[in-house]
């Protein structure tokens, strides 16, 4: 089990994370809509996950998303590397009635991101510029490649919570043990 708290002017957040979970998860952060995307999250990607902060949301909900982002990623990045016996690359197309969106990702302890989920409108109270956001400081600091596209959609919750749970399914692959590889790269570490 990996433990981080990040406390700042704008956040407090704890999270706990066990990669190898059962999707089960308590998550609050005050933001409804991203507390259910952090949830779908957790289900799709079989880990477990609590995760609590108390953000500035008298401003916005900005610093709380993306100081999530942050402390998932930073949890990541220590349950994963050094990567070892998986199969290190993931993809997979997750549909929301009329959405589609597919996310590509490596496990390659570099930091790159590709983000291509247009969503016009916003979703309750949640500014959908946010998902960026999330993943933005997500893969920077899980140190992962990770390409989201929106195949197509009009409805920003569907394409949002596409998104989430795409992400979530192609984590899952690429931490799928394969025995038959020791470190998946041929510079011999990652």
């Amino acid at each position: 089990m990996i433990k981080k708290i990040r406390n700042t002017k704008e956040t407090k957040i704890e999270l706990a994370l066990e990669l190898n979970g059962r999707g089960e998860c308590d998550i609050s952060t005050g933001v409804g809509f991203f507390d259910h995307m952090l949830s779908a999250l957790a289900k799709h990607a079989l880990i477990d996950l609590n995760l609590k902060c108390e953000g500035d949301l008298e401003v916005d909900a900005h610093h709380s998303v993306e100081d999530c982002g942050i402390v998932l990623g930073e949890a990541l990045r220590e349950a994963i590397y050094p990567l070892n016996a998986v199969e290190r690359f993931g993809n997979a197309v997750v549909v929301m009635d009329e959405a589609a969106v597919e996310c590509a990702l490596d496990l390659s302890n570099r930091a790159y991101l590709v983000f291509e989920c247009e969503m016009k409108e916003r979703v309750g109270e949640f500014d959908t510029e946010l998902v960026e956001e999330f993943f933005t400081a997500l893969a920077s600091n899980a140190r992962i490649t990770l390409h989201l596209n929106k195949l197509r959609g009009r409805n920003a919750h569907h394409i949002a919570e596409a998104a989430f749970k795409a992400f979530a399914v192609a984590l899952r692959r690429a931490l799928m043990p394969n025995p038959r590889i020791s470190v998946p790269s041929t510079k011999g570490v990652l």
